[in-house]
């Protein structure tokens, strides 16, 4: 997946969860993970509160990487 994250290592260094993570976000514990993982990609809200929460800019918590695909399919 071309978008990579480093929630897990910012929200280390806020002492919490991904249950207490995703109630300052209102978002699920479920999402959370799966941001985490890099299965699921948030929308441009849910990344900005995050990256408030994190005291971080949206570019230090996310970094999207074009992959081969991306490239063969650009106009």
């Amino acid at each position: 997946m071309p978008l990579l994250n480093r929630l897990k290592e910012y929200r280390a260094r806020l002492g919490i969860n991904q249950q207490e993570l995703g109630k300052m976000v209102g978002a699920s514990r479920q999402t959370i993970s799966s941001i985490e993982r890099g299965d699921y990609s948030p929308s441009i809200v849910l990344a900005l509160k995050l990256a408030k929460i994190c005291e971080a800019s949206v570019e230090e918590l996310f970094q999207y990487e074009e992959d081969e695909t991306d490239e063969k399919n650009k106009f």
